[in-house]
């Protein structure tokens, strides 16, 4: 972007063309692509709802959370409409390590005309006010308060930011977007699941215009998924393996549901299997690999049943081997 405060979208693309979704919404986007768009991954699903509010985004200037169980494709998603768009995406990790300067900047020693001299070097919040770029701050609930309240600010639909350091307030670009995932919604580790899950204050909450949830998706479309990512296995006999592997997923999403587990197969899991599958060629020790060795010792039977149900074969950890004499 060599005039990024002149840059702005140019072009008007159909949601009925671009994303399959039976509306007549036109989303503003780019002509043209920069270093900064995403790759397009031909392979990714869309979830017509959470697609349409991360448009929503895009197109009226709304502050989108996208929240979901792990492995879900929560920032893809938002990754793979802006790669659509040709819209620049610069996504943010809001681990522990992420402090307050890194968001708004510091200063920093520089080499100029063979000399050193201090100057101020932006955060990626003013850099990324500044230019028509949709940011993304991940795991949203996990950020220390110091970080988050950062970010508040700039929530607001024309929210400000002020550099205290350069007495200068910075006024968003007109198309700047701003987007957040969370495994929860802000109110902290209510499953278990997710350690150290911050339970987020309820004003900034308050300021995201749109959450959408983002569900892992129905039997079919997980199996295209697996099979865009691992192709070698598309094939009859690697179809119904593929098959057979989302059907152990989803035994274990109503497991964890039910209260038996403690944990369950994400979609990336599913994947990671069939990607070890190919390495291992062993379904049952890709398996054992993959997923039931990061299980509770005491719940390893029952997912080795599930697979079971699935495969037609006994795992070690099965309790049918426990309960044979010996």
């Amino acid at each position: 972007m060599t005039d990024p405060m002149n840059t702005q979208p140019d072009i008007q693309v159909s949601v009925r063309e671009l994303f399959g979704i039976d509306s007549d919404l036109k989303v503003p986007a780019f002509s043209w692509r920069d270093e900064y768009v995403p790759e397009i991954d031909e392979a990714y699903r869309f979830n017509p709802d959470v697609t349409l509010a991360i448009l929503a985004g895009f197109t009226r200037n709304r502050r989108v959370m996208i929240q979901g169980l792990h492995g879900t494709g929560k920032s893809t998603h938002i990754e793979q409409v802006a790669a659509r768009l040709n819209w620049p995406c610069m996504r943010v990790n809001l681990d522990g390590h992420i402090s307050r300067l890194d968001l708004v900047g510091k200063d920093a020693i520089v080499i100029r005309d063979g000399l050193q001299v201090t100057e101020f070097q932006e955060g990626i919040v003013p850099w990324s006010l500044q230019r028509p770029v949709a940011l993304i701050f991940d795991e949203y609930d996990a950020g220390r308060p110091d970080v988050m309240f950062v970010i508040q600010r700039i929530l607001e639909r024309d929210g400000h930011f002020t550099l205290l350091d350069q007495n200068r307030v910075i006024h968003p670009h007109p198309h700047f977007r701003l987007f957040a995932t969370a495994n929860t919604v802000g109110l902290g580790n209510l499953s278990g699941l997710y350690h150290g899950s911050q339970v987020l204050n309820h004003a900034q909450m308050d300021r995201w215009n749109i959450v959408a949830k983002l569900d892992y998706l129905p039997h079919e479309e997980e199996e295209a998924i697996v099979l865009g990512r691992v192709p070698s296995k598309d094939t009859e006999k690697g179809r119904a393996l593929i098959a057979s592997m989302v059907a152990v997923a989803n035994l274990t999403r109503q497991g964890f549901a039910a209260g038996d587990l403690s944990t369950l197969m994400s979609p990336r899991t599913v994947i990671t299997w069939a990607e070890n599958c190919e390495i291992f060629r062993n379904p049952a020790l890709a398996f054992r690999l993959s997923f039931l060795n990061k299980c509770d010792e005491a719940e390893r039977p029952l997912v080795a049943e599930y697979y079971q149900r699935c495969f037609g074969e006994e795992l070690d950890e099965s309790w049918m081997w426990e309960a044979s004499p010996s």
